[in-house]
């Protein structure tokens, strides 16, 4: 981890939500990042890529058309940063190795994309669309589909043909990932065979001109921290039915003879976060979405004085299983929300 000090390290969190981005100076450079970066580098050179792509520290992660590099999010770079996002927004994207050098390999799809202009390829534009469509800030996408491989959260490559040939990029790019059996009998296949064809094709082609920029560098980002995170987690609001009453009624208890037992809310605040991980995992909901969601529940326990009566683990599996049906209804049922793109 960094071997710089930051004199923001020791503040508590009241007093850091009022620093500026600008004034955490936090670079890639002498961070685990910088060995994740590294990595990615050694990857696309095994493959014969000569691109590389550069990377600096911004507000979160994207990448640029006009220049080869990847941004990634300032609170990677410290712990204490990680701390805080984890305590605001619940998940911290990319905290772990596997899962930073998962979302690196997919911008460095964009990065290699843009570097050879491969979307103006007849081909390349025949299996994963217009690059030129207009980006979508919402979209739905079909979790049956195979149409498109699986790699980040959400089913993100339908969201954009861009992000299609990203999330192909990187299960090809992966090392050991065996897409071939992975994929066997999906129409994704067909993508990632040609993608292994257009990378056999560009191997040792040097990239075309392009200035290395660091677009919104966190050393240009003036809004606060706290700013930033009350924008981050309206991202994640998400208006769903409060139709809880019955399915609450059914497990638990509005009996009087029951009042001494423990009350329902109480039950819930002890095992949510056990049971938002368990969701969040198997829906691909976001875990401050669905903390949201729990809150509403809490309050219409305790509106309803319902109690937790029987055996805790029948109870526990059955909340969890209730739970995962309203997570499932709110995002795929007839009045589903749109998603958001990440």
């Amino acid at each position: 981890m960094p071997r710089k000090k930051f004199a923001w390290v020791s503040l508590p969190d009241e007093e850091l939500l009022k620093l500026r981005l600008k004034d955490l100076h936090v670079k890639v450079e002498a961070t685990w990042l910088e060995d994740c970066l590294n990595t990615l580098h050694d990857e696309l050179a095994e493959r014969g890529i000569r691109v590389r792509p550069h990377a600096w520290i911004s507000s979160e992660w994207f990448c640029a058309e006009n220049t080869p590099g990847i941004a990634i999010p300032f609170y990677l770079a410290h712990p204490r940063l990680m701390q805080l996002e984890k305590k605001k927004i619940i998940d911290v994207e990319g905290d772990t190795w596997s899962e930073c050098m998962r979302i690196l390999r997919h911008e460095a799809g964009h990065v290699v994309q843009h570097s050879y202009q491969l979307q103006r390829r007849r081909r390349w534009r025949q299996l994963f669309g217009p690059s030129s469509q207009r980006y979508p800030r919402y979209y739905r996408p079909n979790p049956a589909s195979r149409q498109f491989v699986q790699h980040l959260r959400l089913w993100y490559a339908q969201s954009h043909p861009d992000e299609d040939f990203a999330e192909t990029f990187a299960v090809w790019l992966r090392p050991r990932s065996n897409w071939r059996t992975r994929y066997a009998g999906w129409p994704a296949l067909e993508k990632l065979e040609y993608v292994d064809e257009l990378m056999a094709e560009i191997a040792g082609q040097r990239p075309l001109p392009s200035r290395r920029e660091r677009v919104d560098p966190l050393s240009e980002l003036t809004i606060t921290l706290a700013e930033h995170y009350r924008k981050k987690q309206a991202l994640y609001a998400v208006d769903t039915p409060k139709t809880y009453d019955r399915d609450l009624l059914r497990l638990f208890s509005a009996d009087p003879r029951h009042s001494r037992s423990q009350a329902a809310s109480a039950f819930i605040r002890h095992h949510r976060a056990h049971v938002r991980q368990i969701v969040a995992r198997w829906t691909g909901e976001y875990q401050l979405t669905l903390d949201s969601l729990l809150d509403d529940m809490i309050v219409r326990c305790r509106e309803l004085d319902l109690r937790a009566v029987g055996p805790r683990r029948r109870l526990l599996m059955e909340f969890t299983v209730l739970l995962t049906a309203k997570t499932v209804h709110s995002l795929f049922g007839p009045l589903r929300r749109k998603w958001i793109a990440l």
